[in-house]
């Protein structure tokens, strides 16, 4: 680990207190020169740190930067954590990871992305100091390609237990893989898989998630407008690293003890959809339907026009409007 990494690492455990040159040398074993380079490096990359002379440095509480070192301080699970300023897309870079023998667990967090990706081959919109985009590699064991559903909803679940931990608003989640804040959509996610030819089952997933936590500078692009939101409108000190740390607590949680915690009735009960009058959207065409249920694998229950029931196991729904008498 790098001057800097382990400065942000002290500081971070100690937001908003002063610590003297001296103890900051010994602890880390630098010299003070070492020490003002590695906060001038910090300060470069936004963080807010006070020099008072006779107290020492403070790294500002109000601070909300996305680092391994501020992630990592919440945590209950030990976790690798990488932390890039920018990548084409987190989902990409720990593939390349996976495919090189990386163990389950890493996780690499961005601050942007530059080509984040969707579901049906759409982008995520990922500017940069909005929000948090997080790939998780996971090795299950045994687990069936069909399965991998169980991930994204395992994800969901997870994602909208952390933003009302965090930020004490309701999260719903519309089938199958967004979080919905206020009426509008504030998470995504995207599971892709690697199945193994030999055994038919997985040999790895990377689970991507993004946050959206604040509008972007200029806002949402036009298109996304009237379907895009943020978790908070006013900056929050830590609420990027307590998001990702809350949302990796919950989702490894379940994750790790799936079969007892029986997450689906939480799926169920934030569900968005349930009783709603949807379009069902695929590549034949989109056709009217009611959501009937949600089964206990997290697949849609739905009633067509015609009166012909079908379960989805995939797929995508969009909820039609209520039209005004």
């Amino acid at each position: 680990m790098s001057t800097k990494d382990e400065l942000l690492k002290l500081f971070e455990s100690n937001k908003g207190k002063f610590l003297s040159g001296g103890e900051i040398a010994e602890k880390l074993q630098i010299s003070r020169t070492a020490i003002w380079k590695a906060v001038e490096s910090l300060r470069a990359e936004g963080y807010s740190i006070e020099a008072v002379k006779s107290q020492g440095y403070s790294l500002s509480p109000d601070t909300d930067i996305v680092s391994s070192q501020g992630v990592k301080k919440y945590l209950k699970k030990d976790l690798d954590i990488t932390v890039m300023e920018e990548v084409a897309s987190t989902n990409t870079v720990v593939k390349e990871l996976a495919m090189a023998g990386e163990r389950e667990g890493k996780t690499v967090i961005a601050n942007s992305q530059t080509g984040g990706k969707g579901r049906m081959g759409r982008k995520f919109f990922s500017p940069r100091n909005s929000g948090v985009y997080i790939s998780v590699l996971l090795r299950p064991d045994a687990m069936l390609p069909e399965r991998a559903l169980k991930i994204t909803t395992m994800a969901a679940v997870a994602a909208s237990r952390a933003i009302e931990e965090v930020t004490g608003k309701e999260a719903l989640i519309k089938w199958v893989n967004d979080i919905f804040v206020e009426d509008r959509k504030v998470v995504g996610i995207l599971t892709e898989a690697s199945m193994s030819m030999e055994s038919g089952h997985l040999e790895f997933a990377v689970l991507g998630i993004g946050f959206n936590v604040y509008e972007p500078e200029g806002g949402f692009p036009e298109e996304l407008k009237t379907i895009a939101g943020a978790l908070l409108s006013e900056k929050m000190p830590d609420a990027k690293n307590r998001i990702a740390a809350a949302f990796l607590n919950h989702f490894f949680e379940i994750y790790d003890d799936v079969e007892h915690l029986h997450y689906e009735e939480y799926y169920k009960e934030k569900s968005l959809v349930l009783g709603k009058d949807v379009d069902v959207l695929a590549a034949s065409g989109t056709r009217r339907a009611k959501v009937l249920d949600i089964t206990e694998d997290c697949n849609l229950v739905v009633c067509y026009d015609d009166g012909s029931k079908t379960v989805l196991s995939s797929g995508e729904v969009r909820i039609r409007p209520i039209l005004k008498k």
